[in-house]
């Protein structure tokens, strides 16, 4: 059976961002182009593939099928079509990376601005989601994880800072209210403002000190999402409301400017810099390996 492959994209398009309107925003499409095209796939195959309702699509049973073997499917067809960008003197084609928010706060913005001009014909997407993806199954290119999230069959290569710590503060108004915690278990009696995955698990408080690492699960006042959430848990700091745990450098303004005060930094946490992942199982198209070659060169020339 031939089928168009534009009729598969949109389809693709549609069940990936669970609406014709939200797939027409990610495809740079319209939603009655979409609409036509799957209802031509739909009609070809003869079973339906999405259900349809006032307030949701959903991919039916043959529908979820074909998503999960659709999507690594063409991102095959994509990249053998990408050989072709080998000829061009620059690159062209989108990027799609698939990043925690944290790094695209603290590693990108001193990656994205200079390669983006360095390559004015890739259109670069970030996603950003703190939970664990399959970065091919998603349609995305590579992603960005930690070593302790990253899958045997990947390959990873190191972007941004290659030793970062996890930092405990609070604002000086507080401290001096609630006393200056000497040992992470004070910290039991301390208004502590949490995070949570979107997995439900609790961000960790990890400690270490001469070898020994600590973990302690203290209590508070707010519990927000781990990424989404983390600006609103800052602001919470600043104002007085507890003491918060988070990456040194998204802390390092205020903890510079003495918006908060550090805590218990003798105990805090060292930990590796994140890496850049992909697939080792697929062609790397032109514009992920114009990426991966700008990413080697920063870090060279910081080192």
């Amino acid at each position: 059976m031939k089928v168009d492959l534009g009729n598969l994209n949109a389809f693709l398009a549609v069940a990936r961002a669970g609406g014709f309107r939200e797939g027409a925003r990610a495809s740079g499409s319209s939603a009655s182009a979409l609409s036509e095209a799957v209802r031509r796939l739909e009609a070809q195959l003869g079973v339906r593939l999405l259900n349809r309702t006032t307030r949701s699509v959903v991919p039916t049973e043959a529908g979820e099928g074909l998503l999960k073997r659709l999507g690594p499917a063409l991102s095959e067809v994509e990249a053998a079509l990408d050989v072709v960008n080998g000829f061009r003197d620059k690159p062209t084609g989108s990027l799609r990376l698939n990043v925690p928010v944290s790094a695209a706060r603290l590693v990108l913005p001193r990656i994205i601005p200079s390669f983006l001009a360095a390559y004015p014909d890739i259109r670069l997407e970030v996603i950003t989601d703190d939970s664990f993806v399959d970065v091919v199954a998603a349609g995305c290119d590579a992603g960005i994880r930690y070593d302790d999230r990253l899958e045997q069959d990947m390959i990873a290569i190191p972007i941004g800072p290659r030793i970062q710590r996890f930092a405990t503060a609070a604002s000086p108004a507080y401290l001096d209210r609630q006393g200056r915690p000497q040992h992470p278990r004070e910290l039991l009696g301390h208004a502590c403002l949490r995070s949570r995955f979107s997995s439900g698990v609790m961000t960790p408080w990890e400690f270490e000190r001469d070898g020994n690492v600590l973990r302690v699960d203290p209590a508070g006042p707010l519990l927000v999402r781990a990424g989404g959430g983390t600006d609103l848990a800052v602001e919470a700091a600043l104002a007085g409301t507890g003491i918060i745990y988070l990456f040194e450098d998204w802390l390092r303004p205020h903890l510079d400017s003495g918006g908060l005060e550090p805590v218990l930094e003798p105990w805090w946490l060292r930990f590796s810099g994140p890496f850049l992942y992909y697939s080792g199982r697929h062609l790397v198209p032109a514009p992920l390996r114009a990426f991966i070659d700008f990413v080697k060169m920063s870090a060279a020339s910081s080192a």
